[in-house]
């Protein structure tokens, strides 16, 4: 059997095999087998859940498999382009229309309950189809949870941020305007955005001290 590390995080593998995607949560000898093998188990689940609640709102994905008895989630391989390394090469109008199309997408999954928990453009990928145009597909649901709170929406907000000046420090701020037009599709946009004001401020505050 035949498997190639895609990439290791502190959680989990992140494995091709066979056409797929496997996601497996790795053990942690630091904790009692008993208390890990619960937490990868619920985290599994969780996750499994999340995704398929996601999948029926935005483009992320198809989940195969999940399996708690080896906490593995298996999905289909997305062959596209990872947004972190790709965006800035691409032009300019097209980088800010990706943008808002990532906002749109990020109101309806907020809209919906869903968090992502690592919203950055290393979690999501570009797919390029010349007849059906471009579409952007979110990944790694593994830090994200249910919630309606105002709050978690706006820290989701920030860590994007956070991502595109980091990250796209070129276009940052043109290209965060563009998201929150996109964003600006949910039904509880303003209530958002003036959480997000505050967590921003939290920030800069903790920056200076």
């Amino acid at each position: 059997m035949s498997e190639k590390i895609l990439q290791q995080g502190a959680e989990a593998l992140i494995i091709l095999e066979k056409g797929s995607v496997i996601k497996r949560r790795i053990k942690k000898s630091y904790r009692l087998p008993s208390i890990d093998e619960k937490i990868r188990k619920q985290r599994t689940r969780a996750e499994g859940k999340l995704l398929e609640k996601a999948g029926k709102i935005i483009n992320i994905p198809k989940v195969i498999k999940v399996d708690e008895r080896i906490k593995e989630i298996a999905m289909e391989f997305i062959n596209g382009l990872k947004l972190s390394d790709n965006l800035d090469k691409l032009p300019f109008d097209k980088q800010k229309k990706i943008m808002q199309t990532v906002g749109v997408n990020t109101a309806k999954i907020h809209d919906a309950g869903i968090i992502h928990g690592d919203l950055t453009t290393s979690n999501m990928i570009l797919t390029s189809d010349g007849k059906r145009g471009d579409k952007i597909y979110f990944i790694d649901f593994g830090l994200g949870f249910h919630s309606l709170k105002a709050e978690d929406k706006a820290v989701d907000i920030h860590l994007l941020r956070q991502a595109l000046e980091a990250k796209h420090f070129k276009h940052w701020q043109a290209l965060f305007d563009e998201f929150l037009k996109g964003y600006s599709a949910s039904k509880h946009d303003s209530l958002v955005l003036q959480q997000f004001k505050k967590v921003e401020a939290r920030g800069r505050y903790k920056e200076r001290y």
